[in-house]
Protein backbone atom coordinates (compact mmCIF):
# COMPACT_ATOMS: atom_id res chain seq x y z
CA UNK A 1 0.00 0.00 0.00
CA UNK A 2 1.19 3.49 -0.83
CA UNK A 3 1.69 6.16 1.77
CA UNK A 4 1.19 9.36 -0.74
CA UNK A 5 1.73 12.73 0.57
CA UNK A 6 0.73 16.52 -0.15
CA UNK A 7 4.37 17.57 -2.34
CA UNK A 8 3.08 14.38 -4.43
CA UNK A 9 -0.83 15.56 -4.59
CA UNK A 10 0.10 19.08 -6.11
CA UNK A 11 2.80 17.07 -8.24
CA UNK A 12 -0.27 14.92 -9.99
CA UNK A 13 -2.72 17.64 -10.42
CA UNK A 14 -4.05 19.99 -12.63
CA UNK A 15 -7.35 21.68 -12.94
CA UNK A 16 -7.26 21.48 -16.68
CA UNK A 17 -7.29 17.48 -16.31
CA UNK A 18 -9.05 17.45 -12.92
CA UNK A 19 -12.09 19.28 -13.96
CA UNK A 20 -13.19 17.52 -17.00
CA UNK A 21 -12.47 14.45 -15.00
CA UNK A 22 -14.86 15.63 -12.33
CA UNK A 23 -17.56 16.15 -14.85
CA UNK A 24 -16.89 12.96 -16.09
CA UNK A 25 -16.97 10.87 -13.60
CA UNK A 26 -20.50 12.73 -11.92
CA UNK A 27 -22.22 11.46 -15.03
CA UNK A 28 -20.95 8.00 -14.29
CA UNK A 29 -22.55 5.50 -11.87
CA UNK A 30 -21.51 5.84 -7.96
CA UNK A 31 -22.39 5.81 -4.45
CA UNK A 32 -21.85 8.22 -1.72
CA UNK A 33 -23.57 7.60 1.89
CA UNK A 34 -24.68 10.78 4.04
CA UNK A 35 -21.40 11.70 5.37
CA UNK A 36 -21.37 11.42 9.16
CA UNK A 37 -20.14 14.99 10.51
CA UNK A 38 -19.62 14.51 14.62
CA UNK A 39 -19.39 17.50 16.48
CA UNK A 40 -16.89 16.52 19.22
CA UNK A 41 -18.53 18.80 21.76
CA UNK A 42 -22.25 19.07 20.75
CA UNK A 43 -23.38 20.52 24.33
CA UNK A 44 -21.49 23.58 23.53
CA UNK A 45 -23.15 25.66 20.35
CA UNK A 46 -20.12 28.08 19.64
CA UNK A 47 -17.80 24.91 19.69
CA UNK A 48 -17.87 23.44 16.15
CA UNK A 49 -14.82 21.00 16.47
CA UNK A 50 -15.70 18.01 14.16
CA UNK A 51 -14.47 14.65 13.09
CA UNK A 52 -16.07 13.41 9.70
CA UNK A 53 -16.00 10.55 7.81
CA UNK A 54 -16.95 10.25 3.72
CA UNK A 55 -17.62 7.16 2.32
CA UNK A 56 -17.66 6.23 -1.47
CA UNK A 57 -17.14 4.01 -4.19
CA UNK A 58 -17.17 3.79 -7.92
CA UNK A 59 -16.52 1.42 -10.47
CA UNK A 60 -13.00 1.19 -9.57
CA UNK A 61 -12.02 2.20 -6.65
CA UNK A 62 -13.56 2.46 -2.66
CA UNK A 63 -12.26 5.28 -0.79
CA UNK A 64 -13.20 6.97 2.89
CA UNK A 65 -12.19 10.24 3.78
CA UNK A 66 -11.44 10.76 7.48
CA UNK A 67 -10.88 14.78 8.54
CA UNK A 68 -10.93 16.67 11.75
CA UNK A 69 -12.02 20.07 11.74
CA UNK A 70 -10.74 22.56 14.62
CA UNK A 71 -11.54 25.96 13.78
CA UNK A 72 -9.43 27.54 16.61
CA UNK A 73 -6.36 25.76 15.57
CA UNK A 74 -4.70 28.76 14.23
CA UNK A 75 -5.19 31.12 16.95
CA UNK A 76 -4.91 28.93 19.92
CA UNK A 77 -2.01 26.26 18.67
CA UNK A 78 -0.09 27.56 15.34
CA UNK A 79 -1.73 24.68 13.72
CA UNK A 80 -3.73 24.18 10.37
CA UNK A 81 -7.81 23.79 11.43
CA UNK A 82 -7.92 20.88 9.01
CA UNK A 83 -5.93 17.53 8.50
CA UNK A 84 -7.28 14.60 6.70
CA UNK A 85 -6.52 11.74 5.14
CA UNK A 86 -7.98 9.12 2.39
CA UNK A 87 -7.80 5.30 1.88
CA UNK A 88 -8.28 3.78 -1.17
CA UNK A 89 -8.98 0.43 -1.83
CA UNK A 90 -9.28 -1.80 -5.11
CA UNK A 91 -13.08 -1.53 -6.03
CA UNK A 92 -13.04 -5.51 -6.96
CA UNK A 93 -11.15 -6.86 -4.33
CA UNK A 94 -11.00 -4.53 -1.68
CA UNK A 95 -7.10 -4.83 -1.37
CA UNK A 96 -5.93 -1.37 0.20
CA UNK A 97 -4.34 0.63 -2.80
CA UNK A 98 -3.03 3.73 -0.41
CA UNK A 99 -3.13 6.40 2.15
CA UNK A 100 -3.07 9.73 0.45
CA UNK A 101 -2.91 12.77 2.17
CA UNK A 102 -6.67 14.49 2.50
CA UNK A 103 -5.86 17.95 2.97
CA UNK A 104 -4.16 18.81 -0.24
CA UNK A 105 -6.73 16.46 -1.71
CA UNK A 106 -9.89 19.14 -0.93
CA UNK A 107 -8.05 22.12 -1.33
CA UNK A 108 -7.56 20.64 -5.29
CA UNK A 109 -11.42 18.74 -5.65
CA UNK A 110 -13.01 21.64 -3.76
CA UNK A 111 -11.75 24.54 -6.14
CA UNK A 112 -11.85 22.33 -8.92
CA UNK A 113 -15.51 22.02 -8.46
CA UNK A 114 -16.77 25.31 -8.04
CA UNK A 115 -15.20 25.59 -11.10
CA UNK A 116 -16.86 22.94 -12.89
CA UNK A 117 -19.78 24.50 -11.30
CA UNK A 118 -18.95 27.94 -12.86
CA UNK A 119 -18.17 26.46 -16.24
CA UNK A 120 -21.78 24.83 -15.98
CA UNK A 121 -23.90 27.50 -14.96
CA UNK A 122 -22.26 30.69 -15.11
CA UNK A 123 -21.92 32.97 -18.92
CA UNK A 124 -19.68 31.75 -21.13
CA UNK A 125 -18.72 35.34 -21.44
CA UNK A 126 -17.77 36.19 -17.95
CA UNK A 127 -15.01 38.00 -17.22
CA UNK A 128 -15.09 39.66 -14.12
CA UNK A 129 -14.69 37.24 -10.94
CA UNK A 130 -14.66 38.90 -7.03
CA UNK A 131 -13.65 36.30 -4.54
CA UNK A 132 -14.60 36.87 -0.90
CA UNK A 133 -11.64 34.94 1.31
CA UNK A 134 -7.65 34.93 0.97
CA UNK A 135 -7.37 31.41 2.79
CA UNK A 136 -5.56 28.71 1.71
CA UNK A 137 -7.67 27.51 -0.47
CA UNK A 138 -7.95 31.15 -2.51
CA UNK A 139 -5.11 30.82 -5.19
CA UNK A 140 -6.57 26.80 -5.86
CA UNK A 141 -9.75 28.59 -6.69
CA UNK A 142 -8.09 31.50 -8.85
CA UNK A 143 -6.45 29.02 -10.71
CA UNK A 144 -9.44 27.24 -11.05
CA UNK A 145 -11.54 29.99 -12.41
CA UNK A 146 -9.58 30.91 -14.50
CA UNK A 147 -8.88 27.57 -16.72
CA UNK A 148 -12.46 27.34 -17.48
CA UNK A 149 -13.74 30.89 -18.04
CA UNK A 150 -11.94 34.02 -20.49
CA UNK A 151 -11.60 36.16 -16.58
CA UNK A 152 -9.49 38.94 -17.37
CA UNK A 153 -10.34 40.61 -13.72
CA UNK A 154 -10.75 39.84 -10.44
CA UNK A 155 -11.65 41.46 -7.35
CA UNK A 156 -10.67 40.34 -4.09
CA UNK A 157 -12.14 40.76 -0.87
CA UNK A 158 -10.53 39.73 2.36
CA UNK A 159 -10.58 41.09 6.29
CA UNK A 160 -6.87 41.35 5.73
CA UNK A 161 -6.04 43.80 3.54
CA UNK A 162 -1.94 42.11 3.78
CA UNK A 163 -2.97 39.32 2.46
CA UNK A 164 -5.02 40.53 -0.13
CA UNK A 165 -2.36 42.19 -0.89
CA UNK A 166 -0.01 39.05 -0.70
CA UNK A 167 -2.51 36.91 -2.81
CA UNK A 168 -2.85 39.99 -5.66
CA UNK A 169 0.85 40.11 -6.02
CA UNK A 170 0.95 35.95 -6.56
CA UNK A 171 -1.46 35.77 -8.63
CA UNK A 172 -0.36 39.04 -10.67
CA UNK A 173 3.09 37.25 -11.04
CA UNK A 174 1.49 34.31 -12.73
CA UNK A 175 -1.05 36.01 -14.98
CA UNK A 176 -0.15 39.11 -15.63
CA UNK A 177 -3.29 39.03 -18.30
CA UNK A 178 -5.65 39.53 -15.82
CA UNK A 179 -6.17 42.74 -13.64
CA UNK A 180 -6.36 41.79 -10.14
CA UNK A 181 -7.59 44.70 -7.74
CA UNK A 182 -8.42 44.56 -3.74
CA UNK A 183 -12.00 45.01 -2.91
CA UNK A 184 -12.92 48.28 -2.01
CA UNK A 185 -16.74 49.26 -2.17
CA UNK A 186 -18.52 45.38 -1.99
CA UNK A 187 -21.83 47.06 -3.23
CA UNK A 188 -20.61 48.23 -6.44
CA UNK A 189 -18.45 45.66 -6.95
CA UNK A 190 -20.98 43.07 -6.60
CA UNK A 191 -23.17 44.41 -8.65
CA UNK A 192 -20.43 44.63 -11.51
CA UNK A 193 -19.23 40.95 -11.06
CA UNK A 194 -19.80 38.25 -13.31
CA UNK A 195 -18.82 35.80 -11.02
CA UNK A 196 -19.19 35.76 -7.39
CA UNK A 197 -17.22 33.21 -5.40
CA UNK A 198 -17.02 32.65 -1.79
CA UNK A 199 -14.71 31.15 0.36
CA UNK A 200 -14.88 32.09 3.47
CA UNK A 201 -15.93 31.14 7.59
CA UNK A 202 -18.37 33.98 7.65
CA UNK A 203 -21.11 33.69 9.84
CA UNK A 204 -23.82 36.07 8.01
CA UNK A 205 -23.91 36.97 4.59
CA UNK A 206 -20.95 38.73 2.43
CA UNK A 207 -22.78 41.17 0.43
CA UNK A 208 -26.29 42.23 -0.26
CA UNK A 209 -28.75 40.34 -2.59
CA UNK A 210 -30.44 42.81 -4.19
CA UNK A 211 -28.08 44.17 -5.69
CA UNK A 212 -26.48 41.52 -7.84
CA UNK A 213 -26.67 41.90 -11.68
CA UNK A 214 -28.53 39.90 -14.20
CA UNK A 215 -26.69 36.32 -15.41
CA UNK A 216 -24.39 36.71 -12.63
CA UNK A 217 -23.49 33.07 -11.45
CA UNK A 218 -22.62 32.85 -7.52
CA UNK A 219 -20.64 29.90 -5.62
CA UNK A 220 -20.53 29.53 -2.19
CA UNK A 221 -18.39 26.83 -0.74
CA UNK A 222 -16.71 28.35 2.38
CA UNK A 223 -19.74 27.01 5.11
CA UNK A 224 -21.22 24.11 5.78
CA UNK A 225 -22.85 24.70 9.24
CA UNK A 226 -26.94 25.07 9.90
CA UNK A 227 -26.78 28.37 11.74
CA UNK A 228 -24.25 29.96 9.12
CA UNK A 229 -24.72 31.35 5.73
CA UNK A 230 -22.11 33.39 3.43
CA UNK A 231 -25.43 34.50 1.61
CA UNK A 232 -28.46 36.08 2.06
CA UNK A 233 -32.00 35.04 1.74
CA UNK A 234 -32.80 37.50 -0.94
CA UNK A 235 -29.59 36.03 -2.96
CA UNK A 236 -31.38 32.37 -2.59
CA UNK A 237 -34.59 33.53 -3.63
CA UNK A 238 -33.69 35.49 -6.91
CA UNK A 239 -31.55 32.52 -8.07
CA UNK A 240 -31.87 29.14 -9.84
CA UNK A 241 -30.18 26.86 -7.27
CA UNK A 242 -28.42 24.12 -7.64
CA UNK A 243 -25.99 21.75 -4.74
CA UNK A 244 -23.19 19.25 -4.93
CA UNK A 245 -25.35 16.77 -2.89
CA UNK A 246 -28.81 17.47 -1.60
CA UNK A 247 -28.29 15.22 1.23
CA UNK A 248 -25.06 17.16 2.27
CA UNK A 249 -26.74 20.41 1.86
CA UNK A 250 -29.98 20.16 3.53
CA UNK A 251 -28.32 18.34 6.34
CA UNK A 252 -25.75 21.05 6.68
CA UNK A 253 -25.51 24.30 4.83
CA UNK A 254 -27.31 27.71 6.30
CA UNK A 255 -27.42 29.19 2.85
CA UNK A 256 -30.96 26.99 2.44
CA UNK A 257 -31.64 25.54 6.32
CA UNK A 258 -32.00 29.23 7.12
CA UNK A 259 -34.48 30.68 4.28
CA UNK A 260 -36.36 27.32 4.21
CA UNK A 261 -36.82 27.78 8.11
CA UNK A 262 -38.29 31.33 7.15
CA UNK A 263 -40.37 29.98 4.74
CA UNK A 264 -38.91 31.70 2.22
CA UNK A 265 -37.69 29.40 0.31
CA UNK A 266 -37.72 25.05 -0.24
CA UNK A 267 -36.24 22.29 -0.80
CA UNK A 268 -38.35 21.56 -3.60
CA UNK A 269 -36.89 24.70 -5.22
CA UNK A 270 -33.45 23.11 -5.78
CA UNK A 271 -33.41 22.66 -9.60
CA UNK A 272 -30.39 19.45 -9.69
CA UNK A 273 -27.32 18.53 -7.57
CA UNK A 274 -23.73 18.20 -9.41
CA UNK A 275 -24.25 14.68 -11.00
CA UNK A 276 -27.72 15.72 -12.67
CA UNK A 277 -25.77 19.18 -13.94
CA UNK A 278 -23.45 16.63 -15.61
CA UNK A 279 -25.95 14.30 -16.64
CA UNK A 280 -28.64 17.08 -17.49
CA UNK A 281 -27.62 19.85 -19.89
CA UNK A 282 -31.55 21.19 -20.31
CA UNK A 283 -31.38 21.75 -16.83
CA UNK A 284 -28.49 24.18 -16.74
CA UNK A 285 -28.75 28.06 -17.23
CA UNK A 286 -31.77 28.86 -19.10
CA UNK A 287 -30.99 32.46 -20.35
CA UNK A 288 -28.36 35.36 -20.21
CA UNK A 289 -30.24 36.70 -17.21
CA UNK A 290 -31.03 34.37 -14.77
CA UNK A 291 -29.19 34.28 -11.46
CA UNK A 292 -27.48 30.92 -10.85
CA UNK A 293 -26.70 29.65 -7.40
CA UNK A 294 -23.97 26.85 -6.75
CA UNK A 295 -23.83 25.69 -2.80
CA UNK A 296 -21.36 23.34 -2.00
CA UNK A 297 -20.56 21.71 1.34
CA UNK A 298 -17.77 18.87 -0.46
CA UNK A 299 -18.67 15.33 -1.32
CA UNK A 300 -16.98 12.35 -1.23
CA UNK A 301 -16.68 11.05 -4.55
CA UNK A 302 -15.07 14.41 -5.45
CA UNK A 303 -12.40 13.05 -3.38
CA UNK A 304 -12.24 9.79 -4.58
CA UNK A 305 -11.62 10.72 -7.87
CA UNK A 306 -9.09 13.50 -7.32
CA UNK A 307 -7.16 10.89 -4.62
CA UNK A 308 -7.49 8.03 -7.05
CA UNK A 309 -5.98 10.39 -10.29
CA UNK A 310 -3.26 10.81 -7.73
CA UNK A 311 -2.71 7.40 -7.03
CA UNK A 312 -2.66 6.33 -10.60
CA UNK A 313 -0.12 8.87 -11.58
CA UNK A 314 1.84 7.78 -8.39
CA UNK A 315 1.90 3.99 -9.78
Amino acid sequence: MKIISAEQVHQSLNFADLVPLLKQSFSKPFHMPQRQVHLLAPEDKSNHDAFALLPSWNEEVIGNKAFTYFPDNAEKHDLPGLFSKIMLFKRNTGEPLALVDGTSVTYWRTAAISALASQLLSREDSKHLMLFGTGNLSTYILHAHLTVRPINKVTIWGRSLAKVGNLIDEMSTQYPQVEFVASSNVDDECAQADIICCATASKTPLFNGELIKAGCHIDCLGNHVVNARECDTTTVQRARVFVDSLTNTLNEAGELLIPIEEGAFNAQDIIGELADMCKKPEILRQSAQEITLFKSVGTAISDLVAAYQVYQHCN
